[in-house]
């Protein structure tokens, strides 16, 4: 592990979640400010997708060009490409000038190399780790990310109240600035170097050859999928529905963050379990934190639910990182997590951009209940499954 703190990329990565968490109220904050009136619910859709749906084209259509870079240079190319992209909406929205349909447009732009960004980070700690270590590593980086929903967007909900959420994306786009700058440094030292020598098998070849991987990758993008609309009625339900203020909704995703925080730092304690079993109470007990969100317009159960959802979540991502780690030869590695990031996280953003219709329709509430009720149902059936195929719990994920 002290060659994954010592790396000077690691101080990069955990300022741009803090700004990636502020930016959590802020986008979706900024939508429903600049939307037509009775459109809020479509363009905060719209908006929220578009912040990560163009990953998966980005991850298709660029592979040719940045297949072959190191994981520093993956992370500093989408830090640089996410700064100007947000530097860009802020000062536009600060002056007056961002409409809907430049803001989204601005936002997709801005996504599409974030894949690769993401692979490269991973990527980094199975370079520096051992296997044994690399749960922990995992563990690090989404730390980051759930401990900025601690702070983020409880900072987001005051500057937004106080000056608007352009300057809150403005702190979005510093805090990639600053990460590009460090992911450069070490890219430009790194340069002489040459690369691991890539496989001549194709990425989705090596994915469907391990079945394992396959089963946690479907598995994933309709927990994921399931999640989506999430991301457009919470907002649309504190605003509308609660009548409340961008500080209600950051406090709602604070909590979250505190629970997810303390989940992800105790990744390392789940890895003694099947990992099958894992993944299905995560998928199970995610759902349930949902319920009482959709059941009762009470703030207090809500915010009860998501810090609990947000505990149980919180190991998901390193673990099941690290099973992509420990599957998929070194060479391929960086291609194998930039494509299973071209599918989780567009998932997520085809059921946030279907939330939009939903929260127009059903309203804020219902949608919550909706996805919470489906993901318990997801959760029963992939554990029904585990348990007829495998006694020992440990396939099909591990």
């Amino acid at each position: 592990m002290r060659e994954l703190l010592r790396h000077p990329v690691v101080p990069g990565l955990l300022v741009s979640a803090l700004g990636d968490g502020m930016s959590l109220v802020a986008v979706a904050w900024l939508a429903v400010r600049i939307a037509p009136p009775g459109q809020a619910g479509v363009w905060t859709g719209l908006a929220v997708a578009a912040y990560a749906l163009p990953a998966s084209i980005g991850a298709a259509l660029l592979s040719r060009f940045m297949r072959g870079l190191r994981a520093a240079r993956l992370v500093a190319t989408d830090a640089t490409l996410r700064a100007i992209c947000l530097g860009t909406i802020s000062a536009l929205a600060i002056t007056g000038l961002l409409d809907p349909v430049g803001y989204v447009v601005l936002l997709a732009v801005s996504s599409l190399l974030h894949a690769w960004g993401s692979a490269g980070a991973y990527t980094l700690v199975a370079e520096l780790l051992p296997d044994e270590q690399r749960v922990a590593g995992n563990a690090l980086l989404s730390t980051f990310t759930q401990a900025s929903i601690v702070v983020g967007p409880a900072i987001a909900g005051l500057v937004s109240g106080l000056a608007g959420p352009g300057w809150v994306i403005g702190a979005d786009a510093l805090s990639f600035a600053v990460l590009a700058v460090a992911a450069w440094s070490v890219s430009r030292r790194a340069q002489q170097v040459a690369p691991p020598a890539e496989s001549a098998t194709g990425v989705w070849q090596l994915v469907r050859a391990r079945p394992r991987l396959l089963g946690l990758l479907v598995v994933t993008m309709i927990f994921f999928f399931l999640y989506g609309p999430v991301e457009v009625a919470l907002p649309v339900h504190v605003a509308t529905e609660l009548h409340g203020s961008a500080g209600l909704l950051g406090l709602y995703w604070t909590v979250f963050g505190v629970g997810a925080t303390v989940g992800a730092l105790g990744s390392g304690l789940l890895s003694r379990f099947p990992p099958a079993y894992v993944v299905v109470v995560i998928i199970v007990g995610w759902g349930a934190a949902l319920l009482p969100l959709g059941l009762t317009d009470a703030v207090l159960p809500g915010m009860l639910g998501l810090a609990f959802g947000g505990l149980i979540y919180g190991p998901y991502t390193a673990i099941s990182t690290a099973l992509f780690q420990r599957g998929t030869p070194p060479e391929a590695l960086s291609r194998v997590l930039a494509a299973r990031a071209a599918l989780t996280v567009p998932a997520t953003s085809v059921g946030t951009l279907l939330g939009g219709p939903m929260v127009a329709v059903l309203g804020g509430r219902t949608t919550l209940l909706l996805s919470g009720v489906c993901t318990v149902g997801l959760g029963l059936a992939v554990g029904l499954a585990v348990r007829r195929r495998s006694p020992a719990a440990k396939a099909p994920f591990g």
